[in-house]
């Protein structure tokens, strides 16, 4: 794959205007005058989270030398993913089991997140135009005893933890004295984040919801703790049976050697900081046309640029959501984050889980691509790498891979390396002719004209 050298290119670079594409000529910003022209063009988006593709020169730097989440899963597993090598993934780097095709039916690449960072929030805001310069605060030490002393307070309740841990590890050292106190878990990573664990028969979810919220009140300025996630927990089925009593279940201690005691439902919320600045999806909601949220993406930009939101909580809901809002022919953008394979698969190292996720997906490309109009265009990424094959569980800085597609854009093209996530919300700007003056990236709509 050709790198494109952007090393040189400013840290917010203007995008290029390019006057081929507001002229009338046929290509990428013309697609409402092919097929029907009453059609408008429309952008979906999948994000793979934490589909890293290779560790970012910088990787070092966050303790991430070496990390490839794609190519150690597909070095460690039998991943077969016929539909995104066709696109051309084996065409970004070399896969084990995944290689290149000769005609790939996507354009294809990858990109480099220009911000600090490597969580959630920070990838997706720079994919719609929001570089984060300063890294958001990380708490290696837990937060400060005054910081938790003021949360207890205002929540009426002790607190267990504060340390960063793993989500299922700190659920399995503190679980029993939660349910035993009613104190719910606070805890942190690597990333900016302020956790809160508690079971669902403890601390109801609008309870645990409330205490987010009161978190998430305290932590804005001048902490900045970038997300509050609710992390709610349950006891494992695997690890109880019924008495005399139905209504009442019991430690089942010979199944404590294979499976753990609690699980993690799907009713985890995230509660982010706002974006700092108008991003790409408000500028898409200022122009009259529509946003479609689908998983965490309303929670991610905390509501702001988005006219509809579906917060499904897991991969096959949020895929056959999408599916439903390609087929309603609603939205100028269809924003969908599939959250499994980091929060299932890559965050519990779990190399097994995360290929069938993969393959999962690719199983069900073909029915989105069949539910696409012929002027729709398909974006296929991630937001930064979790390798599940690495000793820790934190994210991972890496590059994200892109493919491109649409019946109407060039097949095969190769994109390169893109210097900021950025060039991705350029070149949606350029196709839903959506006017940014102020935002940052390089469009490669051009790239992406049929006659080029």
């Amino acid at each position: 794959m050709n790198d494109h050298d952007h090393t040189q290119r400013p840290r917010h670079p203007e995008r290029p205007r390019h006057p081929e594409l507001d002229s009338g000529s046929t290509g990428v910003s013309g697609f409402e005058r092919s097929g029907n022209p009453e059609t408008p063009a429309r952008a979906i988006i999948i994000v793979l989270d934490s589909v890293g593709i290779g560790a970012l020169p910088d990787a070092a730097d966050y303790g991430d030398a070496g990390s490839n989440t794609l190519a150690h899963v597909a070095e460690s597993t039998n991943l077969c993913l016929p539909n995104q090598a066709q696109m051309g993934l084996g065409n970004i780097a070399p896969l084990h089991g995944v290689g290149p095709v000769e005609s790939p039916s996507a354009c294809y690449g990858r990109m480099a997140e220009a911000s600090h960072g490597k969580d959630t929030d920070t990838g997706h805001w720079e994919m719609m135009g929001i570089i984060t310069d300063r890294p958001y605060p990380t708490y290696p030490n837990g937060f400060p005893p005054d910081l938790i002393a003021e949360f207890e307070s205002r929540t009426g309740r002790k607190t267990l933890g504060n340390k960063p841990a793993s989500g299922t590890a700190i659920i399995e050292e503190l679980g029993d004295e939660h349910v035993r106190t009613g104190f719910p878990i606070v805890y942190t990573s690597a990333d900016s984040v302020f956790q809160i664990a508690a079971h669902e028969d403890v601390i109801p979810l609008d309870q645990l919801y409330d205490m987010c919220r009161i978190a998430r009140d305290m932590l804005n300025y001048p902490h900045n703790v970038q997300r509050v996630i609710a992390r709610p927990f349950v006891d494992n089925p695997e690890q109880r049976k019924p008495t005399t009593d139905a209504s009442r279940l019991v430690f089942r201690p010979e199944a404590s050697t294979t499976s753990p005691k609690y699980i993690r439902t799907g009713n985890r919320r995230d509660f982010s900081l706002p974006p700092p600045s108008d991003t790409l999806l408000d500028h898409i909601i200022r122009a009259g046309r529509e946003v479609i949220a689908i998983g965490k993406i309303s929670d991610i930009f905390s509501g702001r640029g988005i006219s509809i939101s579906n917060h499904t909580t897991n991969n096959p809901d949020s895929i056959e959501a999408t599916i439903e809002a390609i087929s309603s022919g609603r939205g100028a953008l269809i924003f969908t984050n599939l959250v499994d394979f980091d929060m299932l698969y890559g965050h519990r190292n779990d190399a097994a889980g995360y290929a069938r996720a993969l393959m999962d997906f690719d199983a069900a490309l073909p029915r989105i691509i069949l539910a696409m109009r012929e002027t729709d265009v398909l974006f296929i990424t991630a937001d930064h790498g979790c390798d599940p094959t690495t000793p820790g569980t934190d994210h991972t800085r890496e590059y994200v891979p892109l493919l491109v597609y649409g019946r109407n854009i060039a097949h095969g093209v190769d994109l390169g390396t893109r210097s900021t996530f950025a060039d991705l919300g350029a070149t949606l700007a350029d196709l839903l002719r959506i006017p940014t003056p102020s935002l940052p990236g390089t469009s490669f709509a051009p790239l992406l004209n049929r006659e080029m």
